[in-house]
């Protein structure tokens, strides 16, 4: 059974709105390659026509995956955040204790992860060391560069 995953609203709605377009204009794009493909004679030594069935063959798989996270997908209320600690889809302000430079982060769920944007997923690394951890609190995250330790400056959604 997939585990029960939380998005924001714009981030569940991006993943609906690849699933349509996968289900639509993925799978009439894959089945006129085949067609193509099927035009083009003889299947049993048609290398197009394979590879147009590989690609049919990851693309409902990806949908299946799609699917499954779509149907397993909440949308977290942000009334009912609690900002007392570090959690899904909260902001923490940290503070690198060894040079000093602060930066923000929101934690998001592994689909929703952006670093560009400054959301990181509460399964990576980093998420998992600031998960739980309250204002002042310091959080060590292993680095490959050794272990980080960060100061907790702030928390809000």
């Amino acid at each position: 059974m997939d585990k029960i995953q939380y998005y924001t609203e714009e981030g569940l709605k991006r993943l609906k709105d690849e699933l349509h377009m996968l289900k639509t204009k993925g799978r009439t794009d894959i089945s006129n390659q085949i067609a193509e493909a099927r035009d083009k004679g003889d299947l049993s030594e048609n290398a197009e026509y394979d590879a147009a069935k590989d690609a049919q063959g990851h693309l409902e798989l990806k949908i299946a995956k799609l699917e499954a996270v779509v149907g397993n997908a909440r949308v977290l209320d942000s009334s009912q955040l609690d900002t007392s600690k570090v959690g899904i889809l909260t902001t923490v302000k940290i503070k690198n204790l060894k040079n000093g430079m602060t930066v923000s982060y929101t934690l998001v769920s592994e689909e929703e992860a952006d670093l560009k944007a400054g959301k990181i997923s509460l399964a990576s690394p980093f998420g998992k060391g600031l998960v739980g951890k309250k204002v002042g609190e310091i959080a060590e995250i292993k680095a490959p560069a050794g272990t980080l330790q960060f100061e907790i400056l702030d928390i809000t959604f």
